[in-house]
């Protein structure tokens, strides 16, 4: 193997390619064979190289190496947790492939520093890392096989850099944040069992949807009660954060509900005058304020607030947000089992 790793440095024409040859080897843990797939693999679709007519980039790699790494991420997660339930196998291989685990990983190795573009910085696109890296697996599997690329993410990636346990048992209380965000906007919000049934094998299945002030939400489904809220609550602060209409009419019914619990009182009569028509007297209502756009999608670095909606707001009542945070979580974990 050494010498052959020789010969390949030789054959190499270009002191580019000799520099690239020697960057990638504590990156994979190996010489490349064929330096013209990692090159590839690296070689961002701006700089808009074409060959007879073809444009030459890292797209077509990354589509094979997302269908590698997909592959073997769920063969390490099959062999590493024995007798979970394909829910969680699923749950934690998407956790490990996630576009912002491979963008995190592209810059702690180093990967993202050798991407070929055409000179903006990596931070106008948040993606390029994560794609690079799937490209590179690509090349590797084109290189080298199958058995490369399991032992580049068990020895390289799996031993150095990422904890697959903590990332398969880490978790977003998803049922606490949209709680949390309810209680602060006096939102009424629901989990409704929708149905229950059993699989192929006999295990219990669940089924919730989301309401707020009776608007429906999402739906989730799961093995267990807990599984299927989270799903739901996560697919529903998704969409209360994409879908300035579906905020509108959560609001919309929140301020009729208000009204409706508002009637007015009227003075009573004196008892000692003649009843006279008094001026009825509203309580005041809770002015509703909503974001005028979107929220922006936000940053890798603000991955633990991904889901907040602290930007999607009523005026709040005088309430802390340790209060808040407090109730909502133990709202949420009330009904879990």
């Amino acid at each position: 193997m050494i010498f052959q790793d020789i010969m390949n440095y030789i054959k190499l024409p270009f002191r580019k390619e000799k520099e690239l040859y020697y960057s990638l080897r504590p990156i994979i843990g190996f010489y490349p064979g064929n330096i013209q797939y990692y090159k590839q693999a690296l070689m961002h679709k701006s700089i808009g190289r074409k060959e007879k007519g073809k444009p030459v980039n890292n797209e077509r790699l990354e589509f094979l190496g997302d269908a590698v790494l997909d592959a073997v991420a769920g063969h390490i997660v099959y062999s590493h947790f024995p007798g979970k339930r394909e829910g969680f196998l699923t749950n934690t291989r998407s956790k490990l492939v996630s576009r912002e685990t491979l963008g995190r990983l592209a810059k702690e190795m180093g990967v993202i520093d050798l991407i070929l573009s055409n000179g903006r910085s990596s931070s106008h696109n948040s993606y390029m890392g994560g794609n690079a890296f799937e490209a590179l697996v690509g090349a590797i599997y084109l290189d080298r096989g199958y058995d490369a690329c399991m032992r580049f993410m068990e020895k390289k990636i799996l031993k150095e850099v990422i904890n697959l346990d903590k990332v398969a048992y880490k978790e977003v209380n998803f049922k606490s944040k949209l709680i949390e965000w309810g209680q602060k906007n006096r939102v009424n919000l629901e989990f409704e069992l929708i149905a229950q049934e059993k699989d192929e094998n006999g295990s219990p299945k669940f089924y919730y949807e989301v309401t707020l002030e009776g608007v429906k939400g999402e739906k989730g489904e799961g093995y267990s009660k807990k599984e299927a809220q989270q799903l739901a609550s996560k697919l529903t602060l998704q969409r209360l954060r994409k879908e300035p209409q579906f905020i509108d009419a959560v609001f919309a019914a929140k301020t009729n509900r208000t009204k409706m619990e508002e009637e007015p009182v009227c003075v009573a009569p004196s008892t000692e005058e003649p009843a006279i028509d008094a001026a009825p007297v509203y309580a005041p209502v809770e002015e509703i304020m909503l974001p005028e756009e979107p929220a922006e999608s936000v940053s890798e670095e603000e991955e633990e607030d991904i889901y907040s909606l602290d930007d999607i707001t009523a005026n709040p009542k005088e309430q802390s947000r340790e209060d808040i945070i407090a109730a909502a979580e133990a709202a949420a974990f009330a009904e879990e089992e």
